[in-house]
C-alpha cells in the first residue's frame, strides 16, 4: 500500500498545486475585477491592490506549475503579511479574526516551495526539454520519508 501510495505522490502534489493555485487565482480576480461579486480596491493602493496582483499572478503561475517555487513563496509571504497584518490585530485566533483563509494559503503554498510543482505542471515539462537538450536525463521525483 505504501509503494503505490509514494508512486502516486507526485499526481497527488500536482493536483493539490492545480487546486490551490486555482482558488488563489480566482481569489485575485475577484479582488483586483469585482469578478464573483466582489469589490475593486483602486489601482495602486496599499496593500489591497498589490495583495490582488499577487493573488491573481501567483496563483495562475502556480495553477499552470511554472516558477510554482518562486511565486508559492511570494505568495506564502503575501499571505503571512496579510494574517499578521490585518487579520491578526482583531484576536489571537484564525477563527475569531477571519483569518483561516490568509493562513491555509499561506501554508498550502509554503508547502509548494518545498514540495516544487509535482506532476502536470509545466515546470516538469521544461525540466525535461532541458534535460533532453543537454543530454542529460535527471529525475527529479520528491523525496519520501
Amino acid at each position: 500500500m505504501t509503494g503505490r501510495l509514494n508512486s502516486a505522490q507526485p499526481y497527488a502534489i500536482g493536483l493539490f498545486r492545480i487546486v490551490v493555485g486555482l482558488l488563489f487565482a480566482c481569489h485575485g480576480a475577484n479582488s483586483l475585477f469585482g469578478t464573483f461579486g466582489g469589490q475593486t480596491p483602486p489601482a495602486g493602493t496599499w496593500p489591497n491592490w498589490y495583495a490582488a496582483v499577487i493573488e491573481l499572478v501567483g496563483g495562475s503561475l502556480v495553477l499552470l506549475g511554472l516558477g510554482t517555487r518562486v511565486a508559492a513563496f511570494i505568495s506564502s509571504g503575501a499571505m503571512a503579511y496579510a494574517y499578521f497584518k490585518v487579520h491578526q490585530p482583531q484576536g489571537l485566533w484564525p477563527i475569531e479574526n477571519n483569518g483561516e483563509g490568509a493562513a491555509m494559503y499561506c501554508w498550502a503554498m509554503f508547502l509548494l516551495i518545498f514540495t516544487g510543482s509535482g506532476a502536470l505542471g509545466l515546470d516538469r515539462l521544461f525540466a525535461k526539454r532541458s534535460g533532453a537538450q543537454s543530454g542529460t536525463a535527471a529525475d527529479k521525483t520528491p523525496v519520501a520519508a
